[in-house]
């Protein structure tokens, strides 16, 4: 293959949750989460996991910063955990919450690895879900205090903020389909969610510059939507409905002023949007600095009148669109693999959304480690060639998008860790380090070495 160069100063890093690897659920004050709390209702977790141990970082942080180091990451995506700093949601700060993160970041530092924060990656406190979590206006305004605590603390020495992460998920699939936490399952709910998470999205961004924050953004996941058959009008529209619910309905609100027409019409025939109201569009579209894009597979669908739709996750889809299944080999998420769809997705953004920075917040695979590649009882290699392939592959559809002309400042690979992968719980490993959760013993897999040569050469 022909040797790729990344730009000067391109930003290599790794990313995480706090409740994929923290644990710690219960200590120095921390309050229960709506993730503890789905992941302990029957059915909804495989095999009942949780994350109240995932991978102990909350005690171990300084042993995983020292991996980071040896591994050449200039950069670490790390997410707050809105429970630890405010119990409740609402109300007095909790100093130990923070004095966790205050440690992470003098590590970080200390290693000469920027610190990136996302403030909310789904852990709402529990005592917000009471109350209706992302259906409850107030929530946004919450959503904004927590912010400016959190910036309070931390922001002398962080640069990079992101407020959400994905919340595409956190409205459709956890109001919507209900496979996530809350669990709901109510198409009004989720787009209500859908707007109460933007405007969560604008009040803290407001806070934070205010506060001077000096890099403000937010992390989506958008879709590189593709219809099954180029030339059908049916294919066409089911593409622009899909596009719509998935990417227009967040990137339009955030970059171009407003929600598109077409997209409030298909919500209007499914729930009266009152929850929009005077000025929130206009709070919505503050200039931001910073556009995360988390990908993993593209997303094939068709115009058929007796289409299954999207359920919940694509509210108003049924009898209208069908959604392909993937082909080709798979990650062991069933996910597809086509890196050609980052490049698309990228160069489509810049595009139609042009002078915002790009940033990969979230890109990587989940593959088992098959008989053979598992750590023997002592340190040992764990051998991913299929995750190398697929790192590789997307890496180069990203210089790919860059040679177009997208700006693009980094690379964040999902994840540092194996980890609590959600409703999966414990058996999806997205790591590039392999984590033995019974003795909490961290081994770098082959694709963490990979890693670490791509990025001493700034290249492929």
């Amino acid at each position: 293959m022909t040797e790729l160069r990344f730009p000067e100063n391109f930003l290599w890093g790794a990313a995480t949750a706090a409740y994929q690897i923290e644990g710690a659920a219960h200590d120095d004050g921390r309050g229960p989460s709506i993730w503890d709390t789905f992941s302990r209702t029957p059915g909804k977790v495989y095999q009942g996991h949780t994350g109240d141990v995932a991978c102990d970082h909350y005690h171990r942080y300084a042993e995983d910063v020292a991996l980071m180091a040896e591994l050449g990451l200039a950069a670490y995506r790390f997410s707050v955990a809105w429970p630890r700093v405010q119990p409740d949601g609402t109300g007095p700060v909790n100093p130990r919450g923070l004095d966790f993160y205050d440690r992470l970041v003098d590590a970080l530092l200390a290693r000469g690895i920027d610190p990136i924060v996302t403030l909310y990656h789904w852990d709402l406190p529990q005592s917000l879900g009471d109350r209706g979590g992302w259906t409850n206006r107030d929530t946004a305004e919450h959503f904004a205090t927590y912010a400016t605590a959190v910036h309070g603390r931390l922001g002398d020495r962080v640069d990079v903020w992101t407020t959400l992460n994905e919340p595409w998920c956190s409205a459709y699939l956890g109001y919507g389909n209900g496979l996530h936490a809350p669990g709901e399952q109510d198409a009004g709910a989720a787009f209500t969610a859908v707007h109460h998470l933007l405007l969560g999205h604008g009040l803290a961004a407001r806070a934070l510059r205010a506060a001077g924050a000096r890099t403000v953004g937010i992390t989506l996941n958008p879709a590189d939507v593709r219809p099954a058959d180029e030339s059908s009008a049916a294919d066409a529209a089911a593409v622009r409905l899909v596009d719509g619910l998935h990417n227009r309905i967040f990137l339009d609100p955030l970059l171009a002023g407003g929600y598109p027409t077409d997209v409030l019409e298909h919500v209007a025939r499914i729930v009266e949007p009152t929850f929009l109201r005077d000025g929130d569009e206009k709070l919505i579209a503050a200039p931001i600095d910073l556009l995360g894009v988390n990908y993993y597979q593209p997303t094939y669908v068709a115009g058929r009148p007796d289409g299954a739709g999207g359920g919940g996750a694509y509210p108003g889809t049924d009898g209208a669109v069908e959604f392909l299944p993937p082909t080709g080999p798979l990650t062991d998420m069933g996910w597809m693999v086509e890196p050609a769809g980052l490049t698309r997705l990228l160069e489509r953004i810049a595009t139609d959304y042009p002078g915002v920075p790009l940033l990969i917040t979230e890109n990587g695979a989940a593959y088992p480690d098959k008989p053979g590649t598992e750590p023997p009882d002592g340190p040992g290699p764990v051998v991913d060639n299929d995750r190398i392939a697929y790192l590789d592959g997307h890496l180069r559809a990203a210089h790919e998008a860059i040679s177009r002309g997208v700006d693009l400042r980094g690379y964040l690979v999902w994840s540092f860790l194996d980890n609590f992968e959600w409703a999966e719980g414990y058996r999806r490993r997205f790591g590039i380090v392999h984590v033995d959760y019974l003795t909490q013993r961290r081994t770098p897999k082959s694709s963490a070495r990979w890693y670490q040569e791509v990025i001493s050469r700034n290249g492929l």
